[in-house]
Formats: C-alpha cells, structure tokens, sequence
C-alpha cells in the first residue's frame, strides 16, 4: 500500500504545475468558414421556429374554435416549443461565452 501512495507521491511531482490553452482562432484552416456556415445554420434555425410558430398558432386556433381540447393544447405546447427554439437559437452564442468563462474560474 505504500509503494502505491509513493508512486502517486512520485507522479504528482513529475505533472506540470499549471497548464495554460487558449482558445486559437488562427490554428485550423476554414476557421472563417466554419463561422459563416454556423450563422448561417442560427439564421435557419431562427425562420424555422417562426415557421413552427407560425404553424402551432394555426393548429391551436383550429383547435380552439372547433372545441378539439387536445388539437389546442398541441398549438399551445408547439407555441412554446417555437418560441423556446427562437430563444435558444438566439442565445447561444451568449450562452457558450457565459459558461466558458464560468470554466474558466474553476480552479
């Protein structure tokens, strides 16, 4: 049991002390690229939820005027989800910022 607790003793010593990685913008080619192709997959995601918005409206207003209680509760929860969507897909850049720099406090 000791040699195993000084071989540990021994490995903690022989790791770096502190280790630094920053993001690298420059270190792949089609970085740019990459980048233009994600907001441009945020600007499908955002006329999607509009669409889907759109749609549970449509869906929830049928329900509501043809006294289907299930067709209305679906418009209402697509309504959520829609409007969810459009949030997230709105925020997800502050999002990942946000809970980057919460990592990087962890010490």
């Amino acid at each position: 049991m000791t040699l195993i607790l000084d071989a540990l003793a021994q490995a903690a010593t022989v790791l770096p002390a502190q280790i630094d990685i920053n993001p690298n913008d420059s270190g792949l080619p089609g970085i740019a690229a990459l980048r233009t192709i994600v907001g441009a997959v945020m600007t499908v995601g955002l006329i999607l939820s509009v669409l889907a918005l759109i749609i549970s409206a449509v869906v929830w207003g049928f329900g509501a005027n043809s006294s289907n209680p299930h067709l209305a509760s679906r418009g209402k929860l697509g309504v959520l989800i829609s409007c969810g969507a459009a949030i997230i897909t709105g925020a997800a850049v502050t999002l990942i910022n946000f809970f980057w720099n919460v990592g990087q406090t962890v010490s």
